[in-house]
């Protein structure tokens, strides 16, 4: 399966100029190397915007979840969409949507975890659902949103599930960025599994975001890893018999001790 990751610089406040770069940059993918899958950052059509959330986020996923079903349509790819503000019954959730290249809703998360020091639980709700596997091209997946990355109990439940990719998306600042790389490279050797995440870059409000987008094997290495500063493509592939290679050379799930933790 063959990944392309949009390491973007989301325009703040404007979901339909947003929408349209994403649209632009998909038309132009496909006329090269076409990828199975494709990954978008969080907070995509918005970036950042906490107090103006309330006012430009999606009704019900609306009309993100219709854009992105078309658009995987259209180009017949994966879509990992992300994330976006998503209004439900007037709260505000940090959602990531995921579509098939048929254009079907396979998979939906909200954000659990919410960064206090940002002060996120004033603007939105935190996700209620336990973290959840899905499928594409047959290969099991899991999908969290960047401060989750800071809580290993979400991977590895995704792996204890059977997932052998894990994607983060993410609006990574750059104060925080070796946390960013250490953990994402920590989360693949523990749970041997890929990694494959997409986070912004820019700035807002002061704040830089750090880039560094990346492409981890089940054995930790790197594969691919964006710039700190540039709006970018990161393309990679995974071969899901790496990931039964690394577990058969270094045993971990056999050997956990689960009624001792």
């Amino acid at each position: 399966m063959k990944f392309a990751i949009y390491q973007m610089e989301v325009v703040a406040g404007n979901p339909e100029k947003n929408r349209e770069k994403v649209q632009q940059w998909v038309k132009e993918l496909a006329l090269g190397e076409k990828p199975d899958t494709i990954v978008l950052p969080e907070l995509w059509t918005t970036s950042y915007t906490l107090e103006q959330l309330q006012d430009v986020a999606d009704d019900a996923g609306e009309p993100t979840r219709s854009f992105l079903s078309e658009l995987a349509k259209e180009y017949d790819v994966n879509i990992v969409g992300g994330s976006v503000a998503n209004k439900v019954d007037g709260k505000v959730y940090n959602t990531s949507f995921v579509f098939n290249r048929e254009g079907k809703l396979v998979h939906e998360y909200s954000k659990i975890h919410l960064v206090p020091m940002l002060n996120e639980p004033l603007y939105l709700s935190g996700g209620q659902e336990k973290v959840k596997t899905f499928e594409l091209e047959g290969v099991k997946m899991g999908v969290i949103i960047c401060y989750d990355l800071r809580f290993p109990e979400l991977a590895r439940q995704l792996a204890l599930d059977g997932a052998q990719v894990l994607f983060v998306v993410a609006e990574w600042p750059t104060p925080r960025r070796r946390h960013w790389t250490s953990l994402q490279v920590a989360r693949a050797i523990e749970n041997q599994m890929y990694v494959v995440s997409s986070n912004n870059i820019g700035s807002l409000n002061g704040v830089e975001y750090a880039g560094a987008s990346m492409i981890i094997d089940p054995w930790g290495d790197v594969l691919a890893q964006g710039s700190d500063n540039e709006e970018e493509i990161l393309t990679g592939s995974l071969n899901p018999d790496r990931v039964l290679e690394v577990r058969k050379e270094v045993p971990i799930f056999d050997s956990r001790v689960p009624h001792l933790y």
